[in-house]
């Protein structure tokens, strides 16, 4: 490992820096710099100014404040905490928790900072210290101009030492409920942004506990289960109004050479350019149907963030019954910023599209529509991809049993070679109080980016917990 792979692997253990994006701690890796002390030296003296940011890499110190009222008072530093003046690092109060849990702030410059054995170092200077800045925790930038649309679904406010806040932006892909999917990448964010940026989440648990309310904030609060040298757990809870919504178990694995080998061959599909979109295949369908103008435009769907191409795209819309399977080519509409970590955020977000919706495909009728609603989520992360590039997305249904569907999938890159594993389980409901019209429409099974309210609709919602028609 050469020197600025030690300065990278060090920074990303530092829990502070651990929000920022992937691109701002490289260029901190930049301009940070090395000093050393002797035990016993003065690192800083009262009075004077710290010059910077300190980040302990190797050694302790001791705080001695010299004030009146607080003096004689100790405290001790360690290995990946840190010191010193900063002050615009401390205009975000979850930076300003972070520097209080993990180390000090010396701007009232009436401390002394004694090494109590050999001390090493890395100083951020005052000019450079605009870049803890940062506005994104996947963009250097920060601003929504320069962002993604995916970014910004999955874009997070610190708020605490392991406490973040999401939304559904506008337009965001939901039904009368925050689409799951959202649930799964932004609740991995959260995990992700509380490990070392060399730390990749290689399995994620989900689980669905209560429908979430798109117009409320969600509360986002990970437990650090595990640091371990190369592994990491996390646990992360969504919580509205008090309530736990969601509940997700993360594990993070730093990437490393090993055995290889691999079974799974992917089929052969038609590549995702001679495929329409499924905003295309809507149009389609809704012409083939005779719908009105004006019922072709309640029924169109806004274009999702994510470019879905299904492989077979009748499957979405004939009235027969197909297997109960399903292959589809995904990516990101935009290209997405280089963070190895957003990119399985938004390959997690995209995988809950069209899942537990193939386990249906068998049981498709004229006379009723079925809903489903996700249980719970596994994914198996096996390699590296980039989700702003196509994913193919394999679907299977072995089983449907007691009012229940399973649904297991393989995804791959353009090169045939398996990106990752996945399980869905999930409640299936049949809704036999609709007309001939309603579920003709009602077989063009994707996700909505609308939802009605009727009272009818609510009598379903209540008997399934949550009725997303997807």
């Amino acid at each position: 490992m050469n020197s600025s792979d030690s300065v990278m692997e060090f920074l990303a253990g530092i829990p502070m820096l651990q929000r920022l994006p992937i691109s701002t701690l490289k260029r901190i890796a930049d301009v940070v710099f090395p000093v050393g002390f002797g035990a016993g030296e003065y690192v800083v003296r009262e009075g004077e100014g710290a010059g910077g940011l300190y980040f302990i890499k190797e050694g302790e110190v001791i705080l001695l404040r010299q004030s009146d009222t607080e003096k004689g008072l100790e405290r001790h530093l360690k290995a990946n905490d840190c010191f010193g003046s900063c002050s615009c690092t401390f205009s975000h109060s979850a930076f300003e928790q972070q520097v209080e849990h993990q180390g000090a702030q010396l701007s009232d410059q009436r401390v002394d900072v004694l090494a109590l054995s050999e001390l090493i170092c890395l100083v951020l200077p005052h000019e450079h210290c605009k870049l803890l800045q940062s506005k994104s925790i996947w963009v250097f930038d920060g601003r929504d101009e320069a962002s993604s649309l995916m970014e910004r679904i999955l874009h997070l406010v610190p708020i605490e030492v392991n406490l973040f806040r999401g939304i559904t932006l506008p337009g965001a892909p939901r039904g009368r409920q925050i689409f799951g999917g959202q649930l799964i990448g932004q609740a991995l964010a959260a995990a992700s942004k509380t490990v070392g940026c060399l730390n990749f989440a290689h399995h994620v648990q989900a689980y669905f506990l209560r429908g979430g309310d798109y117009k409320v904030p969600t509360i986002f609060k990970v437990l650090q289960v595990h640091d371990g040298k190369d592994i990491a757990t996390r646990r992360v809870e969504a919580i509205q109004e008090g309530k736990l919504a969601f509940l997700l178990l993360a594990s993070f694995l730093k990437e490393a050479d090993g055995l290889e080998h691999q079974e799974a061959v992917m089929p052969t599909v038609p590549s995702p350019d001679m495929l329409l979109s499924i905003e295309d295949v809507m149009e389609k369908s809704s012409l083939e149907y005779h719908l009105s103008s004006d019922e072709n435009k309640k029924k169109r769907l806004d274009p999702f963030p994510i470019d879905i191409r299904v492989c077979d795209p009748d499957i979405l819309t004939r009235l027969s019954r197909p297997p109960p399977r399903l292959s589809y080519w995904f990516k990101s509409r935009e290209k997405l910023s280089d963070d190895p970590a957003l990119h399985r955020c938004v390959v997690a977000y995209a995988s809950d599209l069209i899942f537990i919706q193939v386990s249906t495909n068998p049981h498709q009728r004229g006379d009723y529509v079925i809903r489903t609603l996700s249980l719970n989520h596994t994914m198996w992360f096996h390699r590296t991809a980039r989700a702003d590039e196509w994913i193919l997305h394999v679907i299977d249904s072995p089983s449907a049993y007691d009012a229940r569907g399973i649904c297991t999938s393989q995804m791959f890159n353009t090169k045939g070679e398996l990106v990752a594993s996945l399980v869905q389980e999930g409640l299936l409901r049949r809704d036999n109080t609709i007309d001939t019209d309603t579920s003709i429409r009602a077989n063009i099974r994707v996700v909505s980016t609308t939802h009605t309210d009727s009272p009818r609709s609510k009598a379903v919602d209540k008997e399934c917990g949550v009725a997303l028609v997807r």
